[in-house]
């Protein structure tokens, strides 16, 4: 359970008397209003959508875009990050920032991870669940469009500061020697490769000299150099802060209105993870029928922290021209670094009897920076001379990238030498004798976007008939480089004899142990394979028109088409040779290019059957095509289950019908009812599989399946409790119930043959018919929320559920590999003492879940809360004056009373699980 205070304080200025800013925080508008005006929006779309606002957001506490759409009829939240709409994988679904594509940093997926946009920046999120022509083709389950704040309407400063913690945190967690300014996110260079090792690399596309060929001298002195203090150790948790502060004006100018909106946030929160990861154990039947486990292989003790430093900062510029003509700048910089530390203790296949079954002390070292830039210019001009013409257009410019400097993998062996029956970590460990006993990785993605669109329309007034035409194209290239290195410590280069007792890297490889070092070989084992540098270039051109017919006020009839053109080029490379890598049939470079073009159809037909109600049905066809990384034979570890995955040449797109039915009930003061049935039918579904008999964990390749289908229907509502003021009173009368249900199926067909021959590698898939990769049969969401009669206070209790999904498909008779259900509830309480001031508090995970997912032969479970504590803080604030200038150039101060703030949090008791306990 994490709780997180956040005072907020706010000021804005304008010639208002104190009764109408009385009205403005009247209790209405903050119970329902802000639902109610993105329901409006909803309803007048012509396809179907689910909107939420910035207000919304606020509400349910939600910290990032990724957080918030969860709360979205259907979405469910993978790892955090990414967006699963109806059940299927974040491939199906498409990202843009206000309507233009923007990159990924993350190398593993092929959208953009969308907790990189804190909740602050955000003026709404739309979610298109139907295939319209002015969306992108590729649009499986849905299109996420982020829509940025824009400039106020008014002068206004926002400042609020956030503390919060996690039980967890309470317990000691690792930390380990970084650089100076881990604060802020960013890596002073502490962690780069010494130049007496990058000296060997050359840029993507030339050559380079192997680790392992160069000499014995030349790798120790790489050695030396290399910064070698990454060892994890015991600390206690500093407490999660953070602060964000927006700063906007409004300027009138006659037929001119042009202003500026300015945020800057920060976010530090700390992360305790007490986990375990069975890989392997032996069950025994009991006389009374029951089942009793004993552990063979694993890790039954791990402890990771994970320090996530998160700043975000965005400048819009506006403009507009009598109301007809509108320019908006926006330019945002998104960082988002994580460091993890990682201790392991178990049993691994690879520590042989002859170690004296000795149990695996694991250390690992995760760092990696990531960072969203894009600068957009966007115009909307309306031309009432040309019959209301409009036209509006966008030109962006973005860039992400991904470096994880310094990454460290390790094992020390732990024997019980003195065979007292008891391994101790601390005075029984050596270092591994062997080729693989620490991997340092570097790895280095940069990915670039520009967009450039532009769309038309013309609306056309008949009698009993309003008609609109619209027409647009749009041009988006993509280009990445990727820059992976890594190279393993090979103690057998060692004089022999060398002392490898310890369990500090730093001290058994210490400069004054190696100084003097005569080394057989090479003591650097370089392990960067064919693939791990590449380059990829992707463009999309585009043109589509659309009409739009609404008839008698009852009918409304919307369709047209989308014509795409597609290229990708994947240029995998030897890294030592530094020519493009061929694989499989591939003759030439032109082979490792990709081309199609197509058109694709949309249809909506809506019916108002009364001003409160209204049916729709659409029908369109859309492409999902594989990612930058799938299509080269390059091989990078998934977040989520830690496994090896490799790209696959030649693998094809997905072709998807998608048919959709909802009806629609708006009734008064907001309350609403949706009912909607949806079907989706895939043509060679790109889908992850495994190699069987590998050593370690599986191998996953990328494949394409025969064909797949998911159907299923999905229930919202919102509903005030007005008519339970009898039994609840005025709890009743000032509160609200909302949430929705989505519950489906879906199947999949493999054919065991076709994927041998696409991934050239054997596998044995158990199930050659399953639910698709990602998909939840159902899904819930759920939120109570209550506003006090004086307007003073705000609370909502959110609660979310997702069903069992299968994360890779299990082969050799062994099921399938699945994430278990996680029950998230969560609690925000805000505090409104003046107009200018609210504090916040928020309380996420109060059933204490753990995230369970099941591998295989493997049970891994993350992470189990272990500590009960109460928190107790005294926090002050003090702001004596603030300066603004207004337009005329005077200077108005404003003075800002002391506010202290003092807070307990919840104190909750929870049992720990033994991290020996079997399902």
């Amino acid at each position: 359970m994490t709780a997180a205070l956040a005072p907020t304080f706010v000021y804005a200025e304008d010639d208002k008397d104190e009764d109408v800013m009385e009205e403005v925080v009247a209790t209405g508008t903050r119970l329902k209003g802000s639902a109610a005006a993105v329901l409006e929006e909803r309803r007048g779309q012509a396809f179907v959508a689910d909107i939420m606002g910035a207000e919304q957001i606020s509400r349910t506490g939600d910290g990032d875009a990724a957080s918030a759409l969860r709360r979205v009829t259907g979405l469910t939240l993978v790892d955090g990050k990414f967006i699963y709409v109806r059940g299927l994988g974040e491939r199906y679904s498409s990202t843009l920032l206000n309507g233009a594509a923007v990159p990924s940093p993350d190398p593993t997926r092929s959208v953009i991870p969308l907790d990189l946009f804190p909740a602050d920046i955000i003026e709404g999120l739309a979610v298109q669940k139907s295939f319209s022509p002015s969306m992108p083709a590729a649009f499986g389950g849905g299109n996420v469009d982020i829509r940025l704040k824009s400039i106020p309407d008014e002068r206004i400063f926002n400042f609020s500061v956030k503390l919060g913690g996690n039980t967890n945190n309470f317990d000691d967690g690792l930390t380990y020697t970084g650089s100076d300014t881990d604060w802020l996110g960013q890596d002073d260079g502490s962690r780069d490769a010494p130049q007496s090792i990058s000296q060997f690399w050359a840029p993507v596309g030339e050559a380079s000299t192997s680790l392992d060929r160069i000499s014995a001298d030349e790798s120790l002195q790489g050695l030396l150099d290399l910064n070698k203090d990454l060892n994890p150790e015991t600390t206690t948790v500093a407490p999660n802060l953070g602060f964000d502060v927006a700063f906007g004006d409004v300027y009138d100018a006659g037929d001119l209105t042009y202003g500026f909106m300015t945020t800057f946030a920060y976010d530090n929160a700390w992360q305790v993870a007490k986990e375990y990861q069975l890989e392997q154990w032996a069950s025994f039947d009991n006389e009374d029928g029951s089942k009793e486990y004993t552990f063979v292989r694993g890790y039954d003790d791990i402890l990771t922290t994970t320090n996530e430093v998160k700043t975000s900062f965005m400048l819009n510029l506006g403009a507009n021209y009598n109301k007809a003509h509108e320019l908006d700048l926006t330019y945002i910089v998104l960082n988002d670094t994580s460091d993890k530390a990682r201790n392991k203790f178990g049993r691994s296949s690879n520590v042989s009897p002859s170690e004296n079954n000795a149990i695996l002390n694991g250390k690992e070292i995760v760092y990696e920076q990531r960072n969203l830039t894009a600068l957009q210019i966007r115009g909307q001009h309306t031309f009432a001379d040309l019959n209301l013409l409009g036209i509006d257009w966008i030109i962006s410019d973005s860039e992400s990238r991904r470096e994880a400097p310094s990454g460290l993998d390790l094992s020390y062996i732990v024997g019980d030498t003195n065979e007292d029956g008891i391994y101790d970590a601390e005075n029984e460990s050596s270092l591994r004798l062997g080729r693989t006993a620490a991997r340092f990785n570097f790895q280095d993605l940069t990915d670039e976007v520009t967009n450039i669109g532009f769309n038309a329309s013309l609306p056309v007034y008949l009698s009993n008939l309003e008609m609109e035409f619209k027409v647009g194209a749009s041009a988006v290239e993509k280009t990445r480089s990727a820059d992976n290195r890594r190279f393993d410590i090979d103690t057998r280069a060692l004089p022999s004899g060398f002392d490898l007792t310890g369990n500090n890297i730093n001290e058994i490889l210490g400069n004054d142990a190696i100084a003097d070092a005569s080394l057989v070989r090479s003591v650097l084992n370089d392990t960067t394979i064919a693939g791990d540098l590449y380059t990829a270039e992707q463009t999309i051109n585009a043109f589509y028109a659309e009409a739009d017919f609404f008839i008698n006020n009852v009918y409304r009839i919307s369709g047209g088409f989308r014509f795409e053109d597609f290229s990708q080029t994947a240029l995998p490379y030897d890294p030592f040779s530094g020519e493009v890598q061929l694989t499989n049939n591939q003759t030439s470079v032109d082979d490792l290019t990709f081309e199609e073009d197509g058109i694709y159809p949309s249809l909506a037909l809506t019916y108002m059957m009364n001003d409160e109600m209204q049916l729709r049905f659409s029908y369109g066809q859309t492409v999902v095509r594989p990612d930058l990384r799938e299509i080269t034979a390059a091989t990078y570890i998934d977040p989520l289950t830690e496994f090896p995955v490799s790209g696959t040449p030649g693998l094809e797109t997905t072709d998807m019908t998608n048919i959709d039915i909802r009806w629609e009930w708006y009734m008064a003061a907001g309350n609403n009812i949706s009912v909607g049935i949806f079907t989706k039918d895939l043509d060679k579904p790109i889908e992850a599989v495994q190699s069987p008999s590998q050593d370690g964990p599986p191998l996953i390749r990328i494949a394409n399946g025969e064909n797949a289908s998911v159907t299923g229907i999905e229930f919202e509502f919102l509903q005030d409790l007005y008519v339970l003021k009898d039994v609840f009173g005025t709890f009743a009368e000032n509160s609200f119930i909302s949430g929705n249900l989505t519950l489906s199926d879906s199947e999949i067909n493999l054919d065991r043959q076709n994927i041998v021959d696409q991934t050239g590698v054997s596998t044995s898939i158990t199930n050659l018919e399953r639910r698709l990769t990602g998909h939840s049969e159902y899904v819930v969401n759920l939120q109570l929320g209550y506003d006090s009669a004086n307007g003073e206070h705000s609370a909502t209790v959110v609660y979310n559920v997702f069903g069992e999904r299968v994360i890779v498909a299990g082969i050799d008779g062994y099921d399938d590999a699945v994430e278990k259900p996680f029950h998230s509830l969560d609690m925000n309480y805000t505090y409104y003492p003046t107009y200018d001031t609210s504090i916040k508090l928020k309380l996420t995970n109060i059933l204490d879940e753990q995230k369970k997912f099941l591998l295989m032969t493997s049970f891994y479970v993350r992470p189990p809360k272990v500590l009960a504590s109460v928190l107790l803080t005294k926090w002050s604030f003090n702001l004596s004056s603030l300066s603004l200038i207004n337009a005329t150039g005077e200077r108005n101060n404003h003075v800002l009373s002391t506010i202290s703030l003092f807070y307990i949090s919840i104190l909750w008791i929870n049992t720990p699980r033994s991290p020996l306990h079997m399902p």
